[in-house]
């Protein structure tokens, strides 16, 4: 037997046994979430909390609502944290950054388009603040380092990015990620964007509340329960467990 025929079938039964390892876990999962590398380092830290300060600078925002965008990874684990935050009155699911012809699941799951799966959080201000959202979602959402990915899933339209509706919460992003880049918080530099508003277009009805609905389903389980329990541990005052819709 040949030294490349030899190496071809060692590759073959390695990646067969790797696929046997995670079948379990990539069941009913969307084609772009079911697929990329997959390295095992990232799976832990996918389910590792790192818990940071809060924002220094004020974040009071007037009224009883308020809106703000939120990118980090797929949105079905974004929606579910915000969903089991105490003072958000509604999170979905949708697309930020390109057109409205090309806002589809389908679409943007190419990589092709200038969106984000992103989540609009509306949120009554006297019970949470933008500046407690923007730390819950550095703590247990998204890991800000990682570009144009998150976890397992690869593509622009993953990136980790916040998008400010108004002049207070511009401010304070701005500041947050610079108060972020002092500490020590993560061994890589900090890749989170800050994105002007363009529109915000839900996604498909069937990704709404997708935790809710598919609690048992495989990626949930394996990606995005974590970061829920990591809220309801490390953010206990901000933690509700019946989550709104």
């Amino acid at each position: 037997m040949s030294a490349f025929l030899t190496r071809t079938i060692t590759l073959g039964v390695a990646v067969a046994a790797f696929g046997a390892v995670w079948a379990g876990v990539q069941s009913s999962v969307p084609v772009d979430q079911a697929s990329g590398p997959f390295l095992v380092g990232e799976a832990h830290a996918a389910e590792k909390a790192t818990i940071i300060p809060a924002p220094r600078v004020s974040t009071t925002e007037s009224g009883k609502r308020a809106v703000a965008i939120f990118a980090g990874g797929c949105f079905w684990g974004v929606e579910a944290v915000f969903e089991h935050t105490k003072g958000v009155i509604s999170a979905s699911s949708g697309y930020h950054g390109g057109t409205k012809r090309t806002a589809s699941y389908e679409i943007v799951s190419s990589g092709v388009t200038d969106h984000a799966e992103a989540v609009r959080v509306v949120y009554d201000p006297d019970k949470v603040s933008y500046g407690k959202l923007m730390q819950i979602y550095f703590s247990v959402i998204t890991d800000p380092t990682m570009l144009n990915a998150q976890g397992p899933d690869r593509g622009k339209q993953y990136r980790s990015a916040l998008v400010p509706m108004n002049a207070v919460q511009a401010k304070a992003a701005r500041a947050y990620i610079a108060q972020l880049e002092k500490g020590d918080y993560w061994k890589r530099p900090i890749v989170t964007r800050i994105e002007a508003y363009k529109a915000f277009y839900p996604a498909e009805t069937y990704h709404q509340d997708f935790m809710q609905k598919n609690p048992h389903q495989g990626y949930i389980v394996r990606w995005d329960k974590p970061k829920v329990a990591n809220l309801k541990k490390y953010f206990p005052g901000q933690y509700r467990a019946q989550p709104v819709s």
